[in-house]
């Protein structure tokens, strides 16, 4: 079966579980184009996309989710998705999380029931961690995006953008480890292969994009950013990958400073919260501009889980 075909099987799957996210005009990004959307995905349940690939894997995989705990590393909100997933169906998870993760954020996977363990400075190290506790216990491990079942279910953004705006020209995505732009790009372009795919990332943290400059996987520094949901290193033989390479057709990285002034302005013209990830493809969409492709363009806001300190200081 094709992805596209797997998109929609996890469409279908996880479609009475999640929010249908509204997708609305966002003139306040670019006033002079009133063609620019955003998908609001900080409106989802957990407050991000990562529900989607968690759900998709653990309905896929539901008797083993009753037996025994799932096990993951995020550093925030896929442990959340996990967490929340997992509660669907009666069963158990264990977290991995780096030192230093958001407060908020690994409040809120312990508030869905799941165990939280700190391991590693950043999440490269607690990716690993993860993935050798699992195997030596012989406990599934759920990766944040370097799995199948999770990259279909993120596609399931894509299904929902071209449903609520069919002449989309350009879409513009956060990449951290490519779970979310090979899922809605692995569906968008088979089904409308004109459209621009823009993969954004903070300059601070740019794994993917370095690695598909120098046509392999590489490590870089990763420095810390305001964009902590795509922070982190890629996993060797990563099958996001290739995807991103095939399929995303430019990469735009993105200062510190554009991302708070794109939150900001972001935060003020939609009266909604959205946390550093979302920023980066928001700033990405304006930095941009002159290479956009006649037409509507749309910015997925891939979640709304900020600090409150951190909010206020992008207010202030």
């Amino acid at each position: 079966m094709s992805l596209t075909e797997d998109v929609r099987s996890a469409e279908r799957r996880i479609r009475q579980y999640v929010n249908s996210t509204p997708l609305e005009a966002a003139p306040y990004l670019l006033p002079q184009s009133a063609d620019i959307y955003v998908k609001l995905e900080n409106l989802q349940h957990t407050g991000s996309f990562k529900l989607r690939g968690a759900l998709n894997k653990v309905l896929t995989n539901r008797d083993a989710a009753l037996n025994a705990p799932f096990v993951a590393a995020s550093s925030g909100n896929h442990g959340a998705a996990l967490a929340y997933a997992l509660k669907q169906v009666g069963g158990q998870g264990i977290v991995y999380v780096p030192e230093g993760a958001s407060v908020a954020k690994v409040k809120a996977i312990r508030s869905l029931g799941a165990e939280v363990r700190v391991h590693g400075k950043d999440t490269s190290e607690t990716e690993a961690q993860a993935r050798l506790f699992a195997q030596g216990e012989g406990l599934v491990y759920v990766s944040p995006y370097n799995d199948e079942a999770v990259i279909a279910g993120q596609g399931t953004l894509g299904i929902e953008i071209l449903e609520q705006l069919p002449d989309v020209s350009n879409l513009f995505v956060a990449v951290g480890g490519g779970g979310l732009i090979a899922g809605i790009a692995s569906y968008v372009k088979d089904i409308a292969p004109h459209v621009k795919i823009f993969g954004c990332s903070p300059e601070r943290s740019r794994a993917m994009a370095a690695s598909v400059r120098a046509g392999r996987i590489v490590e870089v520094p990763l420095l810390e950013t305001l964009s902590d949901g795509t922070a982190g290193g890629l996993e060797p033989g990563a099958i996001t990958f290739d995807l991103c390479r095939r399929l995303v057709d430019q990469w735009v990285d993105v200062t510190e400073q554009e991302i708070s002034t794109a939150l900001r302005d972001f935060i003020r013209g939609s009266g909604t919260i959205a946390e550093g990830a979302a920023g980066v493809a928001l700033a990405a969409s304006v930095k941009v501009e002159q290479d956009l492709r006649p037409g509507r363009s749309v910015v997925v806001v891939c979640g709304g889980n900020i600090s409150s300190t951190t909010m206020a200081s992008i207010l202030s």
